[in-house]
């Protein structure tokens, strides 16, 4: 499945065209992502190290995952170019939050084309649900210092990817295109 993210109108994108995401679900919980990043400014990107994982990754640019899975909590995923990662479990709106243990870390890759940046994820995530709720998020900073905070929609007020109302998607099946 392909999905168009949207920027936060009120944190402007400089030089991001758009944001891009493929998402195939492969066999038991395993998810393949591409954030596709279209730009004619140097995007800040941070260092890449080991793959482990880290908090605050969202401080600059970072891709994320949530998903909800019952009526009440979900699921935050967090994917930095630098290779690190964050997996989070909430029992409420941005309460309860916890690390989420997961089988073993994502694998993340970027790739960089003349116009493009690309960070390539797979992961197998708990995904217990057969169709969650889900956002896909981005946080993008330009090296000038500006961010843009991209989703597939976005509530009234400041950027919150926590917000419910940005759970617009379902995860698509298992094997669906």
């Amino acid at each position: 499945m392909i999905y168009d993210l949207v920027p936060h109108p009120s944190h402007p994108p400089g030089g991001v065209q758009g944001v891009r995401v493929q998402l195939d679900r492969q066999d038991g919980a395993v998810l393949r992502l591409e954030y596709i990043i279209r730009h004619t400014a140097p995007l800040a990107l941070p260092s890449v190290g080991p793959a482990e994982r880290a908090d605050a990754l969202w401080k600059t640019t970072c891709f994320e995952l949530f998903l909800s899975q019952e009526e009440v909590g979900y699921c935050e995923f967090n994917f930095s170019p630098s290779t690190r990662w964050a997996a989070y479990r909430f029992d409420s709106y941005r309460g309860g939050m916890a690390d989420l243990p997961l089988a073993s870390a994502p694998e993340i890759a970027a790739s960089r084309a003349a116009g493009t940046f690309t960070l390539a994820v797979e992961a197998e995530l708990p995904v217990t649900a057969s169709s969650p709720r889900m956002s896909l998020t981005a946080v993008i900073e330009e090296q000038d210092g500006t961010r843009s905070f991209w989703a597939l929609a976005h509530a009234d007020g400041p950027p919150d990817f926590h917000n419910p109302a940005c759970f617009t998607a379902t995860l698509p099946a298992r094997g669906a295109a």
